[in-house]
């Protein structure tokens, strides 16, 4: 018996039970996309830390053992991704897990939740950003915001970018290992860009015009959007436009139905523009 004739994705995450994001936001992405989402999961929260007040469980001390289970049963995953973690253990046990479940087919996609707006988050040591650089070695996509692109390349945080510098940072983090790297959320006037670098292709800026406020789980749809088109073989410069564009319609249906900003993006209204023939 085979458990590995359908693609998987291993999606290293927390999970908040209301909020949309983390795993909460991949599972139901990456279903949709044809391929199973396997959680593992580093922390429980009733809902994201957006709120005034939130329960916490943290699971650090479970992954492993939950890991050698997935050792047992053979699994292979086509790919890996990781976002949200909360302390430099955590950043260890994921190391842990690309070096025992990577093959040769395992595209492993690192989304560096760092910070945002300038700042690293306040659990962000400068140890652990440290220990994120090492974690992004392993990293074949990388999907950085400005913030998180400047804080792996210790580049200065500023409001207003030219492409040349954000090529720059690109280049650099290119160097660190990953083959592909989206920087997410440059802003430029009334409009939001991404800039999508792949080796051995020329960069590529995709504009779209901003909508409303930033909400939470953003990033997690962008992220679960491109581990999908990568085990499914999509182009990188075709599902980074897919993702933006994808955003862009939940962000806009949200605002028709007067969602708060901290209940995230309701993407389950508009979720089936992204099933795959």
């Amino acid at each position: 018996m085979s458990h590995n004739n359908q693609k998987k994705i291993a999606v290293i995450n927390d999970f908040s039970g209301f909020g949309r994001c983390s795993i909460a936001v991949a599972l139901p992405i990456l279903s949709v996309m044809k391929v199973q989402c396997c959680p593992l999961p580093t922390s429980i929260f009733s809902n994201h830390t957006g709120f005034p007040s939130y329960f916490f469980e943290d699971y650090t001390s479970r992954m492993v053992p939950y890991m050698q289970e997935w050792k047992k049963l053979d699994l292979h995953f086509n790919g890996i991704c990781s976002g949200f973690l909360g302390s430099k253990e955590q950043i260890e046990i994921v190391k842990k897990f690309f070096k025992e479940f990577k093959t040769e087919e395992t595209q492993i996609i690192v989304d560096p939740v760092m910070g945002d707006y300038g700042k690293p988050y306040p659990t962000y040591t400068e140890e652990m950003c440290g220990e994120m650089k090492k974690l992004v070695e392993f990293a074949d996509i990388l999907t950085p915001n400005v913030t998180e692109a400047c804080v792996l390349t210790d580049t200065p945080y500023k409001e207003k970018w030219k492409i040349e510098e954000i090529q720059e940072m690109a280049e650099k983090i290119h160097k660190m290992g990953p083959k592909k790297i989206a920087i997410t959320g440059i802003v430029q006037g009334g409009f939001i860009a991404n800039f999508c670098y792949e080796e051995g292709q020329q960069p590529k800026v995709l504009r779209t015009h901003k909508e409303g406020t930033q909400r939470s789980g953003t990033g997690d749809i962008f992220a679960s959007i491109i581990a999908a088109d990568a085990v499914n073989g999509v182009p990188f410069y075709k599902s980074v436009k897919k993702a933006s564009d994808f955003i862009k319609k939940c962000i806009i249906r949200s605002q028709e139905l007067d969602i708060p900003l901290t209940d995230g993006v309701c993407f389950e209204e508009v979720l089936g523009k992204l099933k795959t023939d």
